[in-house]
């Protein structure tokens, strides 16, 4: 490819670098066109490709830059507001991208196939922000023209001083958590929003003919299965070639992943819950799936056991001592889904003063 444009995918990070790291940085080095610039306070001792470059920031150096490249003191207490000032990188980390034309921003937990075969010389000559979902914008990953009007289209937000402000996470870099409404067909225009998000603007802006975005669909979610990453290409059914698999779902659910791998293999499959060496109609793959519903099955049992445990004990504690604890029930969800009843117990005011132990059942 004669020089290329020239592509920074941003992406600060604080805590602890998960499982499936190691993955997204071997997806990472087969894009070796495309520069990954980690800001982060976390230590790395293995070797990395050349295009991936790590800058020691702290999230303390970070919130102020924020709020000097904002021009106002932004709300930011943890990591995970970052994501709504994700439309901001462009002019946050300004400095560090002016030999490129274009940067995104984007999410580690996604495996890579060949950027280049999706983000074309033709798309990245012709449009200034490239989506790679066809309903909304992604914040796992979008591309922006690395000129002053596109690294500035948050402001076209009337809601942007107030997300930055707000410690609540908005989902302000994608759709404001109108997913399943977008997905079914529905425009994001004709919608209540809380807030107007990155995918209001980008979508009137190109209506208006101010900015030229597109939009397709070039990538896997869900657990779906039957994902083939060989030397850098990322394959779906052995039919589709895709950009990248964004691994949401699949890292909260029980899975079992290879880690006994030192390095990752130059080809792997993604199956439901499981990555492996061996395709998913293999009997090797029949026999772990065996192996691991009943150690699912083990785990349920030992989850059930201990909550009847902690029935025992409140059963237990009412008595003999039936007059000394108030009992509340409350309902938890779990994972936006599922919902569990939760008792507790908790001693009431003796001469006036509440007594702080407290026993409840997850």
């Amino acid at each position: 490819m004669d020089n290329p444009k020239k592509i920074a995918l941003l992406y600060p990070y604080y805590g602890k670098f998960p499982w499936y790291f190691k993955f997204f940085i071997e997806s990472c080095k087969y894009n070796p066109s495309v520069d990954f610039i980690i800001f982060t306070d976390i230590k790395i001792n293995d070797e990395l490709p050349k295009n991936i470059i790590v800058i020691e920031y702290s999230f303390l150096e970070l919130k102020k830059l924020i709020s000097e490249k904002i021009g106002f003191s932004v709300s930011l207490n943890s990591p995970y507001k970052l994501c709504d000032f994700k439309p901001a990188y462009g002019v946050i980390f300004s400095e560090f991208i002016t030999d490129y034309d274009f940067w995104g921003h984007g999410d580690i937990d996604l495996i890579f196939g060949n950027i280049r075969t999706f983000m074309t010389d033709e798309i990245l000559d012709n449009f200034d922000v490239v989506c790679v979902r066809d309903e909304y914008v992604t914040g796992f990953f979008t591309l922006f023209r690395n000129n002053e009007f596109v690294n500035k289209l948050y402001e076209e937000s009337k809601d942007y001083k107030f997300v930055f402000q707000n410690e609540k996470n908005f989902v302000f870099d994608e759709c404001g958590n109108l997913f399943s409404e977008l997905q079914a067909g529905e425009s994001i225009f004709e919608l209540e929003s809380e807030i107007e998000t990155m995918t209001h603007v980008i979508k009137r802006l190109n209506q208006e003919e101010k900015i030229r975005a597109y939009f397709d669909f070039f990538v896997v979610e869900g657990v779906p299965g039957n994902l083939l990453w060989d030397n850098g290409t990322l394959s779906f059914k052995d039919q589709y070639e895709i950009l990248l698999y964004h691994l949401i779902s699949f890292k909260n659910f029980p899975h079992f992943v290879p880690f006994f791998w030192k390095k990752v293999p130059s080809k792997f499959y993604i199956g439901k819950n499981y990555f492996s060496s061996y395709p998913e109609k293999s009997f090797r793959i029949k026999f772990y799936k065996i192996f691991f519903e009943f150690y699912l099955s083990i785990l349920n049992l030992k989850e059930a056991f201990s909550r009847w445990l902690e029935n025992l004990k409140i059963s237990t504690l009412l008595f003999f001592n039936k007059n000394a604890y108030d009992v509340t029930e409350v309902v938890i969800i779990i994972d936006n889904k599922k919902t569990r009843k939760v008792k507790r117990l908790e001693k009431k005011q003796i001469n006036g003063k509440a007594s702080k132990e407290i026993f409840s059942i997850k």
